[in-house]
């Protein structure tokens, strides 16, 4: 840098897993842990909504973002993918891309890569003045994102760093792959930078690198300290002297190192990915906190890693005292009082407007991305017991025969139910949520919905209505008495609670089964008794003094209580 030797300590933090007003605050932990630079991937789905749709305000001003890491004296490095992974819904690519139904990602498809071309001439200008080249602070860019553990198409890899370099990146290209033989030959390019991604035994994993690119600086672009949750699985930590160690032995090789996560933040809304297990195919959606382990929990305040940490990067680096900003405020215990309901059913016409089709179809043929949808037909079928089975639900779907719960079809499961048909005509109902499209692996193209047919015994069921709840505004709901109002099926709760001093909190929903929640018209994320999150995460930038609102989206008709505490 300059003429002299830069060693780049990074830290990876996603804009868009954190509310802009807590941006500054993270960012100079991250400098007070000894960090140089800040590393970021950029969130595709979020920046295009709609095919030619983009957005690049409020928290999603990524170059905002970058000119406070340089105000602050950071350096910055940027994943702009176009794919990602980061746990993130479909790996951050757009849902919309799948309502081709020939869609082909990752490779020389070519309306992908229009659409990839089109989302790169709106995003990469806006950065190209901020590079070093340009005296700003952005050293590196990516090209794609662990390639070698997707696919094989080289000519695409070689065709986005093409792209880079037409609209105007000079900087630093690179790319990152786990130190394996097949994920380097696959995912990398002869005259393009290559790191490594890994969480333990440096010493070989640069060796393996070594093979590969003989010669210039090493880098691990994500040092794994910590790990991610995925619902009905265990909470995952590693012990802050183990991940230590692991970061000594990177830096005594005199290597760079990007530290994944430094704060790993939360998946708001809907954005959570998902995860296949490769052998059994086992559906393995993530949960909403993205805590990570990291050195600064979710809440953005330091945990063991981050004093372990910074320790051993002073052995390396001369660093100043510590110096912290101060700690966030917190909200003083406060439990909501709910005070009206509405079911689901009542809710159906402000809520979506309904599609008919002679089958089924998925979600994104429909020109919705997220959420749930509701599927709904008429049957006249002898009464008694019979099998409903359905070709394929992505991912949860509740079954209702006149109105009524009578189970669930799970995407793991064997996609029959049991049931009892009264004497018809019988409407027949199939709420069916997304639970996040993958973001890893061979199963990465994820549609939503019932994804083929659905059958009573050995007769297929046709003329269907669809009722699309992406469930992005809910200004129009209108809430009766929660004692007199019908709600044991799915309904939506909303509580009033009173903020004299803002300040962060975790909401708790004990008694709830499983559902979503709003603060303040904000999605904060999905809550399920299976756990192992308990509780969602509410910055402080979501409340406001005096009156505040809570909406539960309860799906098994639970009615438990609402604590929010800092």
């Amino acid at each position: 840098m300059n003429g002299e030797p830069l060693r780049v300590l990074s830290g990876a933090l996603h804009y868009f897993r954190m509310v802009p007003g807590q941006w500054r605050d993270r960012l100079l932990k991250l400098r007070a842990m000894g960090l140089n630079t800040v590393e970021t991937y950029v969130a595709w789905n979020l920046h295009e909504p709609r095919p030619g749709e983009f957005r690049f305000d409020g928290g999603l001003d990524l170059a905002a973002f970058v000119r406070l890491a340089q105000e602050l004296g950071l350096h910055v490095i940027v994943r702009p993918g176009p794919y990602i992974c980061a746990e993130w819904e479909f790996g951050g690519l757009p849902a919309w891309l799948l309502a081709d139904p020939a869609m082909e990602v990752r490779c020389c498809y070519p309306p992908y890569l229009d659409a990839v071309r089109r989302f790169y001439t709106a995003l990469l200008p806006q950065l190209l003045s901020l590079q070093v080249q340009h005296g700003g602070p952005i050293l590196a860019m990516q090209v794609e994102n662990e390639y070698g553990s997707y696919g094989s198409d080289r000519q695409y890899v070689e065709w986005v760093r093409a792209l880079m370099v037409e609209l105007g990146v000079e900087t630093l290209l690179f790319t990152s792959d786990g130190a394996t033989d097949h994920m380097l030959t696959h995912g990398t390019l002869p005259d393009v930078f290559k790191t490594a991604n890994f969480g333990s035994r440096a010493n070989s994993e640069f060796a393996k690198l070594r093979d590969y690119q003989p010669g210039g600086p090493l880098m691990c672009m994500e040092f794994w300290n910590g790990w991610f949750d995925h619902w009905g699985e265990p909470h995952h930590t590693r012990d802050a002297a183990d991940a230590a160690q692991a970061l000594d032995e990177i830096l005594a090789s005199g290597a760079s190192v990007n530290v994944y996560m430094f704060h790993g933040g939360t998946n708001f809304g809907f954005m959570n990915g998902a995860n296949t297990d490769l052998d059994t195919r086992a559906y393995q959606p993530t949960v909403n906190s993205y805590d990570y382990d990291a050195p600064l929990n979710e809440a953005g305040e330091p945990a063991a890693k981050f004093h372990a940490f910074r320790n051993v990067i002073a052995k390396y680096v001369d660093l100043p005292p510590l110096d912290l900003p101060p700690p966030a405020a917190k909200l003083a215990r406060t439990t909501p009082r709910f005070t009206g309901v509405v079911a689901l059913a009542d809710a159906l016409p402000v809520l979506s407007a309904p599609r008919h089709d002679i089958v089924p179809r998925a979600m994104e043929s429909l020109g919705q991305d997220y959420g749930f949808i509701l599927y709904r037909t008429t049957v006249n079928h002898p009464p008694g017991r019979v099998t409903l089975s359905v070709e394929r639900v992505h991912d949860r779907a509740l079954v209702f025969v006149n109105g009524v719960e009578v189970g669930v079809l799970a995407r793991d499961g064997d996609g029959k139910l049991e049931i009892e048909v009264p004497a018809g005509p019988v409407t027949l109902e199939l709420l069916v949520e997304n639970m996040g499209r993958v973001n890893y692996g061979p199963d990465l193209q994820d549609r939503k919905g019932l994804l083929g047919w659905v059958r009573l015994g050995i007769n297929k069921l046709y003329h269907w209505t669809m009722f699309p709840l992406p469930l992005a505004d809910l200004s129009g709901l209108r809430f009766a008495d929660p004692g007199a109002a019908d709600a044991a099926g799915p309904a939506f709760h909303r509580a009033v609670f009173t903020v004299d001093a803002p300040g962060d909190s975790f909401l708790a929903l004990p008694g709830w089964t499983k559902g979503v929640a709003w603060v303040n018209g904000f999605n904060l994320g999905r809550y399920w008794e299976k756990g192992p999150q308990t509780a969602l995460y509410v910055p402080a930038p979501l409340l406001r003094h005096g009156e505040n609102e809570l909406i539960v989206f309860e799906l098994h008709g639970a009615r438990g209580v609402a604590v929010l505490e800092g």
